[in-house]
C-alpha cells in the first residue's frame, strides 16, 4: 500500500530525481517552454509554482538559488520572467498534450510558462486620433472578373 507516500518516483532514486527536476525547471525558465513526458511535467509543475511564488517575495534570492544553481537562470527569472507574469498568484504553467512517442508510447506534452505580453499603451491624444483615422480608412475593393475559357 502507498500510505503517506508523496510524489512519483519516475523509476529513479532521490538524487537522480532531484537532478532531473532541477534540469527540467532550469530549461523551462531558460527557453520558456519544453517538451517532455506527461508524468515528468506533472511532477515538475508544483515545483515550478513553488519557485516562482518564492521568487516574488523580497528576500527570496537565497531560497531560489538553492534550487536554481545557474546564475543566468536566476537573472532571467528575476529580471525578465517575474515582471511578465503579471498579478498572477498561481497557475504559472500550462500543459498541452502533443501525442504519443513512437518508441514506448509515452504521452509527450509541451509545458510552457503563462506569460502576459506587454500591450502597447497609447499615451497622447494625437496618437489616439491617428489610430481612429486608420480604422476609418477602408481598403479599396478589388473587382475580379472572370475571363471566358478559350478552347
Amino acid at each position: 500500500m502507498r500510505h503517506k507516500v508523496y510524489g512519483k518516483h519516475l523509476g529513479r532514486n532521490k538524487n537522480q530525481r532531484t537532478a532531473l527536476f532541477k534540469s527540467l525547471v532550469q530549461s523551462l525558465f531558460i527557453s520558456e517552454e519544453i517538451e517532455t513526458t506527461e508524468a515528468k511535467a506533472k511532477s515538475v509543475k508544483g515545483l515550478v509554482d513553488k519557485i516562482i511564488t518564492q521568487a516574488k517575495s523580497p528576500t527570496s534570492k537565497r531560497l531560489v538559488s538553492q534550487f536554481l544553481t545557474k546564475r543566468e537562470t536566476q537573472d532571467k527569472l528575476f529580471k525578465y520572467l517575474l515582471p511578465r507574469l503579471g498579478n498572477r498568484n498561481s497557475g504559472f504553467t500550462s500543459i498541452i498534450k502533443l501525442g504519443r512517442r513512437m518508441g514506448d508510447g509515452a504521452m509527450i506534452v509541451k509545458m510552457s510558462l503563462l506569460l502576459e505580453e506587454k500591450k502597447a499603451v497609447i499615451q497622447t491624444k494625437a496618437e489616439v486620433k491617428e489610430v481612429k483615422e486608420e480604422k476609418q480608412i477602408k481598403a479599396p475593393t478589388v473587382k475580379i472578373t472572370r475571363k471566358a475559357a478559350v478552347k
